[in-house]
Formats: C-alpha cells, sequence, structure tokens
C-alpha cells in the first residue's frame, strides 16, 4: 500500500485523464474524527464547502457511503445534488432515482424488538448504547472500560446467538461496534456496483473513474470492487495495513487536504 501524497503526481494524471469521476466517501472516520457517540461526529465548514464545490464541477459526482441511516447521513451532510447511501448501502437516493433493499425493508419490525431487547440486556454496561438505524442496529461500545468488552459481547451474543445460527440475521464488526444486518448479499461494494451500472445505464457517461475512500472494515467490500473495475481506492488511517485498498491517507485531515487538492 502506497501513501497518496507521496504518489500524489501519478494519481493527479489519472484524475485528469478521466472523464468522469464518481468519488465516493464513508463518513464516520473519513470524513469526520471517530468520536464517541455518533452525534458528536460533525461535518466541518471547510469540507462541506469542499464538497458543495467538486459537486457543481460536471466531471464529478460526489457519494457518501455509510452506516448511518439514510436520514442521518443527509442531515449530517446537509447538501443536495449527492449521491446518499446509508445504512451500508441497503438505502440509496440520487442520480434521479432510489434503492430500497426489500428483505431489509420488510425485517424492520424484528431490528425494532432486537433494539428493545439488546437495550435493557446491555443497560447496565457503562458506557453502552444501541442504535437503531431502521435497517440495520448498531451496539456501540467505544465508552466502555476495556475489561467490559468481554461481557458486551457476551450479552451480544446471548440476545444475537439463536437468529444469528438460523441464517435470519447477519452480524459483523466495526472500531467498537456490533453491527446486525438483514441476511442478504448486500453490502458497500454491491452499492458501488449498482451506483456504476445506474451511472453508465442512464446517460452517455461511459468513461468513469471510480475512487473511494474508507476507513473501516466494511468499506473493504467497496475497496475490492473499484479495484477490481479498475479505479482508485483509499483507506484513511495508519493502522490498515491488511486493507486492500491501494492507497492510503493517514486521518481525515488529510482527506480535507485531497478535496482541496482535487
Amino acid at each position: 500500500m502506497r501513501y497518496l501524497l507521496d504518489e500524489w503526481t501519478n494519481v493527479a494524471r489519472r484524475f485528469k485523464a478521466a472523464e468522469y469521476i464518481l468519488l465516493l466517501i464513508d463518513y464516520d472516520g473519513t470524513l469526520t474524527p471517530i468520536v464517541n457517540r455518533p452525534e458528536l461526529a460533525v461535518l466541518s465548514s471547510d469540507t462541506r464547502k469542499l464538497l458543495r464545490k467538486l459537486a457543481k464541477n460536471r466531471h464529478y459526482i460526489i457519494g457518501i457511503i455509510s452506516g448511518r441511516a439514510l436520514s442521518d447521513l443527509k442531515s449530517k451532510i446537509g447538501l443536495d445534488d449527492l449521491i446518499y447511501a446509508g445504512n451500508h448501502g441497503l438505502e440509496i437516493e440520487g442520480l434521479g432515482s432510489s434503492f430500497l433493499e426489500p428483505v431489509a425493508a420488510e425485517m424492520q419490525p424484528l431490528f425494532d424488538m432486537l433494539h428493545r431487547a439488546l437495550s435493557a440486556t446491555t443497560r447496565s454496561i457503562r458506557g453502552v448504547f444501541v442504535e437503531n438505524k431502521g435497517l440495520t442496529l448498531s451496539v456501540h461500545y467505544r465508552m466502555a472500560e476495556a475489561k467490559e468488552e468481554d461481557k458486551v459481547k457476551d450479552v451480544f451474543q446471548k440476545v444475537t446467538d439463536p437468529l444469528h445460527v438460523t441464517g435470519r440475521i447477519r452480524i459483523t464488526q466495526g472500531k467498537k461496534v456490533y453491527e446486525i444486518r438483514p441476511p442478504v448479499d448486500w453490502n458497500k461494494g454491491k452499492a458501488v456496483t449498482w451506483l456504476m451500472a445506474k451511472l453508465k445505464d442512464s446517460s452517455k457517461k461511459r468513461r468513469i473513474l471510480p475512487v473511494y475512500l474508507g476507513d473501516d472494515l466494511t468499506d473493504e467490500d467497496a475497496f475490492n470492487v473499484v479495484n477490481k473495475i479498475h479505479g482508485i481506492s483509499i483507506v484513511v488511517g495508519e493502522d490498515n495495513i491488511d486493507s486492500v485498498a491501494q492507497y492510503f491517507l493517514k486521518s481525515p485531515e488529510e482527506v480535507t487536504y485531497f478535496l482541496k487538492m482535487l
């Protein structure tokens, strides 16, 4: 993996040669630093201005892909004319179209029940909270003491194992978070593929350079897809040595600098 800023001359050449650039960016840990609670991750005014400026450039198509609920993501960014993909791509709006994964939509009552059960069973563990995002659930334990992490895991598994082992839900992990998702073959990589197909089907934009920036395990599916279609994949953080991304940036601050360079 190469440091993007050291390779900028070669990367910039690819940007200049592209007819159109599909720039897809994760939110938490990429556009904003990781914080203790999701509501505290606020986009800086400088970064918002850069996204707005790029979105007005006819050579760029800007999208934000996040594990956040779509409505939450849109309110955090607050810009029109962008693509928004929430819940790891289970819900997408943009390009004059929308997508909602049908199985995920049908499972909302089950996720409401799981939210109540997990909230009750983790209530006694300080620093743990359960986030209901409609189509998915997140159990955050970043604020919990390290000695409590095994307890969080045990409680989480007791509630979710009966559904997990029978294939009724999927479990993934991120940075100090357990994610519960519908049992469907859909992820950020599938969302990238869906967006690329929409662009090629709905317009004359045939020569598109896909670029993806993310910082977490959930972004690896997108990196894989972008690599296969000869795009540019960029992981954010210095400790992601196992990532399949081609390049890395050290922090969200460097992501903002990258946007300024574009």
